[in-house]
């Protein structure tokens, strides 16, 4: 039984009200700033009250950061990441998890210790990899003597038909960011939770695997792959270094290369209304996202807890 004590109530509703402060009053100021003139955001003491210029600010930054463009790019490379890695952890937590094969925890642990390697410490090598990607297949073909064989017999150069450069493409701005161990682990552990008798039921019934896999397991994962969307759709148009160092074509970039670009530096014009209005817009799509699913967000994770 809960005992109803009203300075504990009263506590506790202070102490999420100065959370709430604490977390809106930056994005309050970011808004004043996104309304005012050149003139008066460089006011001291900045002023508290918002101004009358914040639609025009939008539209300024909209038009001067070419985000028509690169809103599209952000929306295709986050749907991208996060399909690529729902779709990779489910099928290897279900191969993990249901098939029995040689150095299957050795493969699990694996993917679990690449948890502490993510895509800014392997930058390098990851950048060296799709820059070149058909790298590997060169070194195959001279080898195996295929291309010197292709050379001799046809006279055709093997080696400079295999060059595949995915920089300033989606494909390379997607590609390396979905494999994601901490969600194949989560949907481990949720298949772990499922009854064996489902699978014996499906087996007596005659479903295959990849039945029983799309029947069963997927209806029941709903909430955890709706949890686990948002997620993955923040970090998706979150991503800052890996754009910044793979788009050298502007037409590539991605929303939040747009914004950087507008925020101010020390020997520009310092236009922070328009920098701050750009930051409204530039975080909509997931502040959206959040509260359109936020129900589906936690009853996946109450599903998770279970």
């Amino acid at each position: 039984m809960i005992e109803r004590n009203l300075g504990l109530t009263i506590f506790c509703h202070a102490v999420l009200l100065l959370g709430a402060a604490a977390v809106c009053l930056p994005l309050y100021f970011a808004f004043v700033a996104g309304s005012l003139t050149l003139q008066e955001v460089q006011q001291t003491p900045f002023p508290w009250v918002p101004g009358t210029h914040f639609l025009d600010n939008i539209a300024t930054a909209w038009n001067q950061g070419n985000f028509s463009r690169l809103y599209i790019n952000s929306l295709i490379v986050t749907v991208g990441i996060v399909v690529g890695k729902l779709m990779i952890s489910l099928i290897a937590a279900f191969a993990i998890t249901y098939f029995r094969f040689p150095f299957r925890m050795t493969a699990f642990w694996l993917i679990f210790v690449s948890l502490m390697l993510p895509v800014e410490v392997r930058i390098i090598p990851t950048y060296e990899a799709v820059a070149d990607a058909a790298g590997p297949l060169r070194w195959f073909a001279d080898i195996t003597g295929i291309s010197w064989l292709v050379g001799s017999v046809t006279g055709y150069q093997l080696e400079a038909a295999l060059q595949w450069n995915m920089v300033n493409t989606y494909s390379g701005l997607i590609l390396p960011l979905i494999a994601s161990a901490s969600a194949t682990f989560l949907f481990r552990q949720f298949f772990l939770t499922v009854p064996e008798e489902l699978c014996e039921a499906a087996r007596l019934d005659g479903a295959g695997p990849v039945k029983f896999f799309l029947d069963i397991l997927l209806p029941l994962s709903r909430a955890n792959i709706a949890a686990l969307s948002i997620i993955l759709f923040i970090y998706g148009w979150n991503q800052y270094l890996w754009p910044l160092l793979f788009t050298t074509d502007a037409e590539m970039q991605t929303a939040i290369l747009g914004l950087k670009h507008l925020v101010p530096v020390s020997d520009a014009e310092p236009a922070w209304n328009i920098a701050m209005s750009a930051a409204f817009f530039v975080m909509l799509p997931p502040a959206v996202i959040i509260l359109l699913m936020q129900r589906w967000f936690t009853k996946g994770l109450v599903d998770s807890g279970k």
